[in-house]
């Protein structure tokens, strides 16, 4: 079913303000908390705190310097601030219309752990978005509801990006994001790759073998290296605004579609998947095919698209090209 006018319309508003109030918040978390000048032993230093308790890290005692930094955090620190709280103060009425006209949706856990993940700057350039909950993000490119059934999860795969070492304020971006949504959530002895709280919502985390060697050493989170996801680093991501079943907005970068859907059917084919599973993977696979080739003219599939397949996907591509027809 095709997106209407006024379905558009509120999208594309729920988009521009929610960019405009996650880049506040980046801001906001770059800058590490909030300067204040703390009077000890007849001394003034200045501080960042970090928390509601009033809890930080000294900066050093006032001097001309201290004095330019914390002028510094203060003009980076209100105007985002000042940004952050009037575009969130949108959100309801926004994510209220979202709901009444019946646009895709996912889960709040998954939101709350997308916006987090957002505001440390590691969704899109470090991490993307796979399983079932980046159906949402394809519905929004298509401006179509073709995965009515087949979008619903109670779990959030992430998938490692990271092309290029990078370098992070943390020994455990992953697990520390995690814990900043919901302090119970804990590793999975037993699944490494798997981090959950106490309600039971699973995150579990891929790695592209070919990026092995640029996933942090010291994260807590240990995927096992596969080449299967290097797939879904290949073409153009997809980023979509999307909205939580509670009013939760949220954004999604996920694969491109046609790299997605090459996978998802190579999975359903995979002798040790999941029985229980193979049946969605091959139905959303041959869902997301159909409106790719319908929907989506800026993800082409030609015969230059195909001769780029590896050598797996190549062995699918006929198979789902049948299928869909």
């Amino acid at each position: 079913m095709n997106f209407t006018d006024e379905q558009l319309r509120l999208h594309e508003n729920l988009s521009v303000a929610f960019d405009t109030w996650i880049d506040a918040e980046r801001t906001l978390f770059s800058l590490g908390g909030r300067p204040q000048w703390k009077k000890i032993s007849g001394n003034e230093y200045l501080y960042l705190i970090t928390d509601r308790q009033g809890n930080g890290r000294s900066l050093g005692p006032r001097s001309p310097e201290t004095e330019a930094e914390y002028e510094r955090i203060q003009g980076l620190r209100e105007p985002a601030l000042a940004t952050s709280q009037s575009t969130k103060a949108r959100f309801p009425e926004l994510a209220a219309q979202y709901r009444a006209l019946r646009l895709p949706r996912i889960a709040d856990a998954a939101a709350r752990v997308l916006v987090e993940c957002d505001r440390r700057s590691l969704l899109g350039e470090t991490v993307l978005v796979v399983g079932t909950v980046a159906m949402v993000a394809y519905e929004l490119e298509a401006m179509n509801r073709f995965a009515t059934g087949l979008d619903a999860t109670e779990d959030c795969d992430l998938t490692w990006a990271g092309r290029e070492p990078v370098v992070l304020n943390t020994a455990k971006p992953l697990l520390d994001a995690l814990k900043a949504v919901d302090g119970t959530y804990t590793v999975n002895t037993e699944r490494p790759f798997q981090v959950r709280n106490a309600q039971a919502y699973e995150v579990e985390v891929l790695l592209p073998q070919t990026l092995a060697d640029n996933y942090p050493k010291s994260e807590a989170i240990r995927p096992i290296p596969l080449p299967e996801q290097d797939w879904l680093l290949l073409g153009k991501q997809i980023s979509q605004t999307v909205v939580s079943q509670r009013g939760i907005p949220a954004r999604l970068v996920v694969p491109d579609p046609r790299y997605f859907a090459l996978h998802k059917r190579w999975l359903a084919d995979k002798p040790e998947r999941n029985p229980r599973k193979v049946m969605k993977d091959r139905q959303q696979a041959i869902a997301l095919w159909t409106v790719v080739k319908s929907r989506m003219p800026g993800y082409e599939i030609d015969d230059a698209f195909a001769a780029g397949l590896p050598d797996d996907l190549k062995a699918v591509l006929g198979t789902l090209e049948s299928e869909s027809l």
